[in-house]
């Protein structure tokens, strides 16, 4: 595989982008759902419909769906969840390019958690990796001191979330399928759903009615191909993902994923209307370029290592 890994940049570069691209249509869908179901049935509907599709890949000899080491893939799979819950929480509060702003603050907390959690020593390039990222999350955010509203946070503590389960991923699930760990994270988002649900219906409340705080919904005839549409365009998505990896060297793939800051803007503009500023386009800018001279540094510093 890694010869493979060697030769088929172009092809890396193709999956990725186009894995990217499936992402950013099917996650605005979450603004057609949000006014008839909620973020804790969404995912349980989703689940039950990804599962057979999981299984078909294994089937297929993409990997086996059961986990060598149960213990790191059930955490991984933990906070994975709670970042995808924060995400498409802010999907239906706020126009998807700031929740994806927030949730690809991921490479940043990486690197902090990495120097200030694990130790690790971070040069000069990185340090200005992370200043010039956090100056695109304020723009994009346009978090105003004197306006502040805390929904803004939520993509952001989806990047954290979302950090913690790669380095998880990194350190304690290399040997995983990767199935495995796809299958993993779609049964527990599935049981988040229905212990939201569960809370939902068993426990008083005087929550207003909103997606996240929205019980179980019988009647999900108009939004069942939404569902549908989302539980099988994120299955193909995450499959070319996941090949784009395997084919393709890590750091330089890793930068193609930014492309779905474009992609998920555009559509969500070109189908609802939705618009962002020139400083939020900046913004995104930034961001991005964090990300990639986050990636070079890491290949430069594995090619360092290599000599």
């Amino acid at each position: 595989m890694q010869a493979e890994t060697q030769t088929s940049p172009i092809l890396a570069a193709v999956l990725m982008v186009s894995s990217m691209a499936i992402i950013g249509v099917i996650d605005n869908v979450v603004v057609l759902l949000s006014d008839t179901i909620g973020l804790w049935q969404f995912h349980l509907s989703r689940a039950l419909l990804m599962l057979p599709l999981i299984a078909g890949l294994s089937l297929l000899g993409m990997g086996t769906m059961r986990p060598r080491r149960l213990g790191p893939v059930i955490v991984r799979s933990l906070l994975i969840t709670v970042a995808m819950l924060f995400y498409f929480s802010s999907l239906a509060l706020m126009p998807i390019a700031q929740a994806l702003a927030g949730l690809f603050t991921s490479p940043i907390f990486v690197l902090l958690i990495s120097a200030f959690a694990m130790g690790q020593k971070i040069g000069p390039w990185r340090i200005l990796a992370v200043l010039i990222g956090f100056s695109g999350i304020l723009l994009v955010l346009q978090l105003n001191p004197y306006e502040f509203d805390a929904k803004t946070l939520l993509p952001v503590a989806g990047g954290f979330f979302y950090a913690l389960s790669s380095i998880v991923t990194r350190s304690h699930c290399a040997q995983e399928s990767t199935v495995a760990l796809l299958a993993a994270m779609t049964v527990t988002l599935g049981l988040a759903g229905i212990a939201g649900l569960a809370v939902l219906s068993l426990v008083p409340h005087s929550f207003p009615d909103g997606f996240v705080t929205r019980g179980m919904v019988w009647d999900v005839q108009p939004v069942l191909v939404w569902i549908v549409l989302q539980a099988v365009g994120s299955t193909i998505a995450v499959f070319m993902l996941i090949k784009s990896y395997q084919v393709g060297e890590t750091s330089y793939v890793a930068v193609f994923e930014y492309s779905v800051m474009i992609f998920g803007p555009l559509f969500a503009w070109v189908a609802f209307g939705q618009t962002i500023g020139i400083m939020q386009i900046a913004g995104i800018g930034l961001i991005a370029a964090a990300g990639a001279l986050l990636g070079w540094r890491s290949r430069r510093a594995a090619q360092i290592e290599a000599t």
